[in-house]
């Protein structure tokens, strides 16, 4: 009844982000720019969208070495391919990590190692982004004239750092203190494994190079998005605009980031002097993109030896 709640909640905050995203939307100009698709982009986005989730398997592949949890390129990207698909039918990229787990965990890895895996991955993940968010913020705070879009700006880069700069630093906290309680011995494990990988001297420049590619492609999606509409929004635009909706995308409080997407990136259009309107639809269109890969990653799951492998069930925790 719990999980069906909290599924039911954020179908509900999805259904009313989007509502108020669309609310003070002038359709007939949507209508203009969905009668303008030019589809050559969209199949762009989705080849775009299939070379980062396969660069994003080699990131995960040099992690869960390091974890114990050893993975082949296409072992990864297969995996992440159906996690792609289950990030579309369950609440956020929860469900797609918990699936991730599960299919790692049936190589042998154990459940410890499969958890370290996924959890180090995605926290990799976030520091990068929060430092390109970071590095970028004194163009996008010249980008954006409105005072409230400034501030708001300023606040998401001082969160994201600080949550990095402190999950980075629990890793060189004092082992017997945090080893003393079962959830911190979990935090600090994974704190330490993401230390090693990031300032690692033979994984350092090589994380960093798949990390920035990841999201710059994210960016070359939404602007192959923009290029389908025709919508007059320069790359470098959605270079400083893109991270940061990413970045607030990944609040596990919908459907696949639905409704948080199209309300971000609305309200970001906005703040850049860009029409409202076509943020909202490039965002629909962003989402769409990641959809269609889903359902090839439902091919995958539909035709992978795991699915009939065995019920699908992941543990609630790790292992001690």
């Amino acid at each position: 009844m719990r999980a069906f709640l909290i599924l039911l909640l954020r179908i509900v905050v999805s259904l009313a982000l989007l509502y108020l995203a669309l609310r003070g939307i002038n359709f007939a100009a949507i209508r203009e720019r969905l009668s303008q698709i030019n589809i050559g982009w969209i199949g762009l986005a989705v080849a775009i969208t299939l070379v980062q989730i396969f660069i994003g398997a080699l990131r995960w592949r040099e992690i869960s070495a390091l974890c114990g949890a050893p993975l082949t390129d296409m072992q990864a990207f297969r995996y992440n391919m159906i996690g792609a698909f289950f990030n579309q039918t369950l609440p956020s990229s929860i469900g797609g990590d918990a699936v991730r787990l599960w299919l790692i965990g049936r190589t042998g890895a154990g459940w410890r190692a499969a958890s370290y895996s996924i959890l180090t991955d995605r926290a990799v993940g976030f520091i990068a982004l929060a430092l390109i968010i970071v590095a970028s913020l004194p163009w996008s705070y010249g980008m954006i004239a409105d005072q409230h879009g400034r501030l708001a700006l300023v606040l998401v880069d001082a969160a994201a750092l600080a949550a990095g700069v402190g999950f980075l630093t629990i890793g060189h906290l004092p082992a017997a203190w945090m080893k003393a309680w079962w959830p911190t011995r979990h935090v600090y494990a994974c704190s330490v494994i993401a230390n090693r990988v990031i300032f690692g001297r033979t994984t350092a420049a090589k994380i960093a190079v798949l990390s920035l590619s990841i999201h710059v492609l994210a960016v070359v999606i939404a602007w192959c998005a923009v290029r389908s509409i025709a919508a007059p929004a320069a790359f470098e635009q959605l270079f400083l605009l893109t991270p940061p909706i990413m970045l607030i995308t990944m609040l596990p409080i919908s459907i696949a980031g639905w409704g948080v997407r199209e309300a971000t990136m609305m309200v970001a259009f906005g703040y850049a002097g860009l029409a409202p309107a076509d943020g909202t639809v490039v965002s629909i269109l962003f989402g769409v993109v990641y959809f269609i890969v889903g359902g090839m990653g439902g091919l995958v799951w539909i035709l992978s030896a795991e699915k009939g492998a065995g019920r699908l069930a992941v543990p609630a925790t790790v292992e001690d």
